[in-house]
């Protein structure tokens, strides 16, 4: 088969022959029909995340089970299934507790499983490793879906759209009526907006450097758009509510100064979710006054989901036309363009970009 291989840090991926072998007891063999293009993935790319190499990326896939290993209860061959990159073990406390985005031992594939290049074993990124036209992941990384679920679309949900939707219903529990301010509008952050839209937010203020992306911005929901190069979002945000400043504040780039922005921009007693992941070892810095008025500040995980729960949801809200995942594909790409569609990524591309197998 064919898989797009990172053998060293700021290089082009490789689309080569590969083989791979598995799946071995409790995992799943996976025909990948689509595969989202994503910044974490970037991440990797430009080595501001440190990964043993060489390495398979890809992390928001859908495909067809081909076949599954001993012991496979969740699915069988023919189902259609979307990739989760946060499989888990349902046994330890936040497992058990319905919280297993956090699951302090998610399943690994086994190292005789997965993929190879002859001799030479190829690192899987994130449990998913999709950029390639077969994977093998865990079984609790294979979330079932209805065969009517286009799944091309369905490969959004497996992390941009559950992040994103997630962070605003799930960690930040949005109220109707409430103000929301979003810091980058990317794939995730358009998702937040979906998000924070669907649960009734009142004003939706999207925030980023490019005119196109807040253009972009409007159609998923926002009801304001602030350019941060032209003018101090914070201070914008401020007087656009009375001095107070927003009730959910969701940082949606890895961007050490958007996040202290985010979180500045917030009024009292209000929330900031730091979403976005920056390079590895940063840190973020604010005033400490911020506290006393009560600000909560938290970060959000995979939007907080337990995904066999949530990943039904989001695909009857696409079916049911209340969820846009169409407008969020902007390109298609063979395989064989993965480098293009970083350009594309890394150029500021709106939208999500997606392979296609």
């Amino acid at each position: 088969m064919k898989a797009a291989v990172l053998y060293q840090p700021n290089s082009p991926l490789v689309v080569e022959e590969v083989e791979f072998r598995g799946p071995a007891p409790g995992e799943v063999l996976v025909r990948l029909a689509a595969s989202g293009v994503c910044h974490s993935d970037y991440h990797v790319v430009k080595g501001e995340w440190t990964h043993d190499l060489p390495i398979v990326l890809g992390h928001e896939g859908a495909g067809i089970v081909e076949r599954v290993g001993e012991g496979v209860t969740a699915v069988e061959p023919s189902d259609h299934v979307v990739l989760s990159w946060m499989p888990n073990c349902g046994r330890c406390h936040y497992c058990i507790t319905g919280r297993p985005n956090l699951c302090d031992h998610p399943p690994e594939v086994d190292q005789a499983s997965g993929m190879w290049k002859g001799d030479l074993r190829l690192n899987l990124f994130a449990h998913v490793a999709s950029f390639a036209e077969y994977t093998v992941v865990p079984e609790s990384g294979a979330i079932p879906i209805p065969e009517e679920m286009p799944l091309d679309q369905a490969s959004l949900l497996g992390c941009g759209v559950m992040t994103g939707v997630g962070a605003a219903i799930n960690t930040a529990r949005v109220r109707p009526g409430s103000t929301v301010a979003v810091f980058g509008c990317g794939g995730v952050g358009l998702n937040v907006i979906q998000g924070a839209a669907l649960a009734g937010a009142g004003r939706i203020i999207a925030v980023d450097l490019a005119e196109d992306k807040l253009e972009f911005a409007r159609r998923f929901g926002a009801t304001d758009c602030l350019n941060a190069s032209q003018q101090d979002p914070v201070e914008a945000i401020k007087e656009s509510t009375d001095g107070a400043g927003v009730d959910y504040g969701f940082e949606a780039i890895g961007n050490l100064q958007a996040m202290e922005q985010t979180y500045a921009s917030v009024r009292k007693g209000g929330m900031a979710v730091i979403v976005g992941m920056p390079p590895h070892g940063e840190r973020m810095s604010f005033p400490a006054s911020l506290l006393y008025g009560e600000r909560l500040l938290t970060g959000s995980l995979y939007g907080s989901a337990n995904l066999r729960v949530d990943i039904p949801r989001l695909v009857d809200l696409y079916l049911g036309g209340k969820l846009d995942l169409d407008t969020l594909i902007t390109r298609r790409y063979p395989l064989e363009q993965v480098n293009e569609a970083f350009a594309a990524m890394g150029g500021g591309q709106v939208g999500r970009g997606v392979i296609m197998f």
